[in-house]
């Protein structure tokens, strides 16, 4: 497992595109997991920018993201979808057919509702097994370990399925719904870390104080389900970039930096 550290969020997008860019230029095809979020948006910065100055071409990448909250409609300011046409698909020359985001406005009450989402879950696995599987997964982390909406106490095998988001998670979230959590949703359909480890390479991006914990248990702790992010430790070729707030606990001395 690598790990760069480097002076901020801006610096953390540049390198982590670096990484991106190289292993999409010996591709054909390529196929890239995408994140939300506030920690991905200097990635997304950047690509955008390789785009527009350098012609770095989209056309025939294929993309599918972690997750999605269960009961907003695509077009909701913020559901994942509509974040990632804003943020990044809108910018580039991406075919939106090859783009893919989990089906999330889905009723979630009777039994009939459980029985439809789970077989969205299945079939969005399956689509991601269809192309070959994913060659390059972003992820970020939340405060508790979390990646994607894997909460701690998920299986480390699990694969695509509906998740009850934690309290610590809808509390961190609550400032995307002007800080209301009766407005957070309570479930949310993501990868499972089974299918995150299937991904042939994974980068993780972390930035500030506040996630600086969760780093410190995700590379220097246990492999453990009550923090979802250190089965990364069982991956040939996960990268974590973060910044010197996110690397603050670290202890080890062998990090790259710079």
């Amino acid at each position: 497992m690598r790990v760069i550290v480097v002076k901020d969020p801006k610096e953390m997008g540049k390198r982590a595109a670096q990484l991106i860019v190289e292993d999409m230029k010996a591709h054909a095809t390529y196929v890239l997991g995408l994140a939300t979020g506030s920690t991905p948006l200097p990635l997304y910065n950047e690509l955008i920018r390789l785009h527009k100055e350098e012609g770095l071409d989209f056309s025939t990448v294929i993309t599918f993201n972690l997750d999605e909250y269960v009961g907003l409609a695509p077009d909701h300011p913020e559901s994942y979808h509509y974040f990632m046409w804003e943020n990044l698909f809108k910018h580039i020359n991406i075919n939106p057919k090859l783009t893919h985001v989990p089906e999330g406005n889905i009723p979630y009450q009777t039994p009939e509702d459980i029985k439809k989402i789970q077989e969205v879950c299945d079939q969005y696995e399956q689509m991601i097994d269809d192309v070959g599987g994913i060659d390059y997964q972003v992820l970020g982390i939340g405060s508790n370990g979390h990646i994607g909406f894997n909460e701690p106490g998920s299986s480390l095998g699990s694969l695509t399925r509906i998740k009850t988001l934690s309290e610590n998670t809808r509390k961190d979230n609550a400032r995307f719904f002007d800080g209301n959590m009766d407005l957070v949703p309570q479930y949310a359909i993501t990868m499972g870390i089974g299918t995150i480890l299937k991904a042939r390479k994974v980068v993780l991006l972390a930035n500030g104080e506040g996630k600086a914990q969760a780093i410190k248990d995700a590379l220097e702790g246990q492999v453990t389900a009550m923090c979802p992010a250190s089965a990364l430790q069982m991956h040939r070729y996960a990268t974590f970039v973060i910044d010197e707030a996110a690397a603050s606990k670290l202890t080890l001395e062998t990090y790259e930096h710079g």
